[in-house]
Formats: structure tokens, C-alpha cells, sequence
């Protein structure tokens, strides 16, 4: 993963002039001990003149560099409504624990072994396609929802499987050339229980940045492509 600040245009379905519904920024930062992860996502959907849902969801998070623990806050809210998800993910003896505080009260979530922390989930990714593993499967950590295990099942696709850019959106050059196309289908654990979450198509490059990215999640169809990108510096851990 190379250190960098991405925004992202967000839009309502896959056509040309689909409507812009919002923006998405992650930011991921590194130390010599911990990845840091912002990451601000806004959107409002207007289905019907008098039917619109606006969404909002922060993330703030601190992964340490070996992928063994994870303390974060999420925030989201749906039509002003707000909920709040303070975590701390870490092994004790063997077992993977999320212990959450929410509004609610404290609730602990064992993990299944090996679950991926987000960034140590984009170094896993890579590290793969690199190697020429064009299918696998990985339990990853969903920090935004409820602190839950996501079953991910990843396949490489042809290079030019991903979707174009809309016509009006400035190109933004990537430092990083070489990339892969790759579909994702997320499930709620246990492995392959019911319907899928959702199904996303995207371009990861070799830095770990994203793009063209289509996420279905069976209600609806967002796109999200790169309009800005910012690459940070990483840590020098000679010391």
C-alpha cells in the first residue's frame, strides 16, 4: 500500500449521464507502526421527487503495520440519524475479538481466524494477483457495519472487463501503471450463507488505489471514479 488521499465522484448507475450522488475521500496514512485510515463518504439519492435518502459515513481508524489489531470509530448517519461504533479489534490467546461500544452498550464479536484488517486485506489482494492467483476467498473486518467478518470471494477478470470513465470527468494519472481488473462478491459469515451483500467490479492498481469501481448491492447500482489523488510519503523505518 502506498500512502495517498483519493477523492472519488460517486453516481447513480452505470450510464454516461448517470446523476452525481455524492463524493467519496480515503485517506491512508502509515508510521513505522500503524496504517492510518480516514475515510468520508456523502451521497443523497433522490428516487422520486418526494423520496430522497441522504447517507453519510465517517471512518477513523489505526491498523497496525502486522494486521494483528485494529482500533477505529465509525460514524453513520441515514436521513440525519446517527449512529456511532467506537472498536477494538485484537488476538487474545489465539482468538480474534472486535469489541464494539456503540449507543446501545458493549458487545464483544469473535472473529474466525484468519480475518483481514482493511489495509493488510489490499497487501493480501495484491500480493496474490501478483503472484497470478486469479481467484481466492478471505474473511475481511467490516468496520462500518457492525463490526462483522465479510466473506469475500475475488476473481481476476480481463483487462478491459472494468467499465470506462464518464466522458466529462478529467483523467487523473496514477503513479503506480500496472493494475488489475478484479470482481468481489461480499457475503455475511458464516462462508456462502444466503444472498450476497453486494457484487463490485473495479481496478486495483499496484499501490493499492482503486478505481472505476461498480458496487451493486441489489437495491442499487454506484459508481465511484477517481477526480483527485494525492500521494503521501512513506515512513522511513531504517531505525
Amino acid at each position: 500500500m502506498t500512502p495517498h488521499r483519493a477523492e472519488y465522484l460517486l453516481r447513480l448507475g452505470v450510464a454516461a449521464n448517470a446523476p452525481r450522488i455524492g463524493t467519496a475521500i480515503q485517506e491512508i496514512t502509515a508510521d513505522c507502526k500503524n496504517w492510518h485510515i480516514k475515510r468520508d463518504v456523502l451521497s443523497e439519492i433522490s428516487f422520486t421527487p418526494s423520496l430522497k435518502v441522504s447517507f453519510a459515513s465517517k471512518l477513523e481508524g489505526d491498523e497496525s503495520i502486522d494486521g494483528r489489531s485494529f482500533r477505529y470509530r465509525s460514524v453513520e448517519a441515514l436521513n440525519g440519524a446517527e449512529h456511532s461504533t467506537d472498536g477494538k479489534v485484537q488476538n487474545v490467546d489465539g482468538e480474534l475479538h472486535a469489541d464494539l461500544v456503540t449507543p446501545d452498550g458493549a458487545t464483544r464479536v469473535v472473529l474466525p481466524l484468519p480475518t483481514l484488517m482493511p489495509v493488510t486485506a489490499i497487501n493480501f489482494l495484491i500480493a496474490r494477483l501478483r503472484d497470478g492467483t486469479a481467484t481466492f476467498h478471505k474473511p475481511v473486518f467490516g468496520a462500518e457495519r457492525s463490526g462483522e467478518a465479510f466473506s469475500l470471494d475475488v476473481d481476476q477478470l480481463a483487462p478491459d472487463s472494468i467499465r470506462a470513465a464518464p466522458p466529462a470527468l478529467k483523467s487523473v494519472k496514477v503513479p503506480t501503471e500496472r493494475f488489475w481488473s478484479i470482481s468481489v462478491i461480499g457475503r455475511r459469515m458464516p462462508e456462502k450463507a444466503g444472498k450476497p451483500l453486494f457484487s463490485l467490479r473495479a481496478k486495483i492498481f499496484e499501490s493499492g488505489i482503486l478505481d472505476r469501481l461498480t458496487v451493486d448491492t441489489g437495491a442499487a447500482i454506484v459508481t465511484a471514479d477517481l477526480e483527485a489523488l494525492e500521494i503521501g510519503k512513506k515512513p522511513d523505518c531504517s531505525n
